[in-house]
């Protein structure tokens, strides 16, 4: 692989941000100083503009294999990294769902031949497979994720046995989605008596509640205690949730962790009344006053990552009624442009972005050589135009379902290119035809 020298960078990582060079030999960042003298076959001047890690993304639904006319691991790999996210972890409610070692393995075939972004992707846990969970490489595979709710492919475990099972036995991460079954059909058939077939999308919070969230969430947190489990909590939707977790010790010696998605810091409930089934998703948006504690929540380190929960599905799926449409929104391409919006009103600095969306994860999962622009890591890069502003619209989304919750904002902030494994697969605009992926490895 030809070497390249970035040129006339600023460069965010590890809590500063300082001008310099950037070197990529065979992949890897052979060289970071202020000045580089050395030959390359190429250079790239960066004209100022900012050089980061790539995102590392925890939770997407890339729906391949079985749900392919919402998405596909090439398309929505392509929209990361257009979004400059170099590597994804995705979920294991496809169909077939990744609860056997050959569904999970089809899935890494898949990347291996056509994503652009490095990969990795989840076994799932069902209240009957927990020898085959057990089977799991902690290596080669990002965690276990287990559905303490039903969700998309209602892959949900429910019975207390199964549980305890896993939480004592798994020896890698667990990752949670946590909502309360029964709170949420209790809700459910109230709405359904209030207000029969025509439910309103402003219940949608109503029905999976604070309640519902924090009644699951303890029982994973208790559960964990209990067998000192690597346990993550996903998409933490309430402020009653966060006292759960504890800031007062750094992410590396934690064995409970949590992630905050982008549009439970972005939206609140007031949405609902004009986007409707565009901002449904499980957990629900709640409150300005969960958004808000949420987002504060972030950066005092309660909560240690920012990822997306990216979950496409067409237009036509969301047009039905609340009964009928599903849950979760198109989020990949565009988590940046989100939190470069908190950027630019001053909330939060760019050493912040990057490091819950870039070394959290990394250390979070016990990544191999990335998330960090350091010598002899990996070169996964997003370069960024802070100032260079953009409609969100059609015309320019990379998601196969063709559409976004975002669609009509002025966007101010956008990825100008992006390296995964040293090799250019963004720029301008355009996804080149690389699939220089590859699969990510773990302590």
């Amino acid at each position: 692989m030809a070497s390249i020298i970035l040129k006339n960078t600023r460069i965010v990582n590890e809590h500063r941000i300082f001008e310099g060079d950037l070197m990529i030999k065979d992949g890897r960042i052979e060289k970071i100083d202020s000045i580089i003298d050395f030959n390359a076959k190429q250079e790239v001047d960066l004209e100022g503009k900012i050089l980061m890690p790539g995102i590392i993304d925890d939770q997407v639904h890339f729906r391949e294999p079985g749900l392919t006319h919402k998405a596909n691991i090439a398309s929505e790999s392509r929209a990361a990294v257009a979004g400059g996210v170099t590597s994804f972890m995705e979920m294991p409610n496809t169909k077939p769902q990744s609860t056997t070692q050959e569904n999970l393995q089809e899935k890494y075939n898949i990347a291996a031949d056509v994503s652009p972004a490095n990969y990795s992707f989840f076994m799932g846990a069902t209240n009957d497979n927990v020898e085959e969970v057990l089977k799991t490489n902690k290596n080669e595979v990002c965690g276990v994720k287990i559905f303490m709710g039903s969700s998309t492919g209602n892959m949900l475990v429910d019975n207390a046995k199964t549980l305890e099972n896993i939480f004592s036995k798994v020896p890698m991460l667990i990752a949670t989605h946590c909502e309360d079954e029964q709170t949420i059909r209790d809700n459910l058939a109230k709405a359904q008596l209030e207000f029969g077939e025509d439910i309103p999308f402003e219940q949608h919070p109503i029905i999976r509640s604070h309640e519902a969230c924090y009644l699951s969430s303890s029982m994973a947190v208790d559960l964990a205690k209990k067998y000192n489990t690597r346990l993550h909590i996903l998409h933490i939707s309430t402020a009653k949730e966060l006292e759960l977790f504890d800031n007062t010790i750094s992410l590396a010696d934690k064995r409970i962790t949590s992630e905050a998605c982008v549009h439970h810091l972005f939206f609140n409930d007031s949405y609902y009344s004009t986007l409707g089934s565009k901002v449904k998703c499980n957990p629900a948006i709640k409150t300005e006053n969960d958004r808000q504690a949420i987002f504060n929540a972030v950066f005092d380190g309660t909560i240690d990552i920012i990822a997306t929960d990216h979950a496409p599905h067409t237009l036509e799926e969301k047009s039905l009624n609340y009964h009928n449409a599903p849950s979760g929104l198109p989020l990949v391409q565009h988590s940046i442009n989100i939190i470069l919006d908190f950027y630019h009103k001053g909330a939060l600095s760019l050493e912040q972005m990057v490091d819950k969306m870039c070394h959290a994860p990394a250390e979070c999962f016990k990544l191999r050589e990335r998330g960090y622009i350091r010598e002899g890591y990996y070169a996964d890069l997003a370069v960024l135009d802070l100032d260079a502003e953009f409609e969100i619209k059609k015309s320019n989304i990379e998601y196969k379902c063709g559409w976004s919750p975002l669609e009509g904002r002025i966007m101010k902030g956008k990825v100008d290119s992006t390296y995964v494994n040293g090799q250019i697969v963004y720029k301008n605009g355009v996804v080149l035809p690389f699939s220089a992926g590859k699969r990510l490895q773990f302590h």
